[in-house]
């Protein structure tokens, strides 16, 4: 498994609906259902980051589309 805070929000997104699929599929371990719950929540911090990053970018954009300095 890689870096979560190295994959793309692309990235990570798809391996957080990968372990949703596996999850809802029933066919896990309790084991193997922690490990991965685990991981797609850390997925999920990973995502919700960055979008909160986008929009905060996007909040700053001036009327010229430029984004203003933090």
């Amino acid at each position: 498994m890689s870096n979560i805070n190295e994959l793309s929000f692309e990235q990570a997104y798809q391996e957080l609906d990968g372990i949703v699929s596996k999850l809802e599929s029933g066919e896990l371990s309790l084991e193997e259902s922690v490990t991965l719950f685990e991981r797609g929540r850390k997925l999920s911090e990973h995502c919700q980051s960055i979008l909160d990053k986008a929009e905060l970018r996007v909040n700053q954009l001036n009327d010229a589309g430029d984004i203003q300095p933090l």
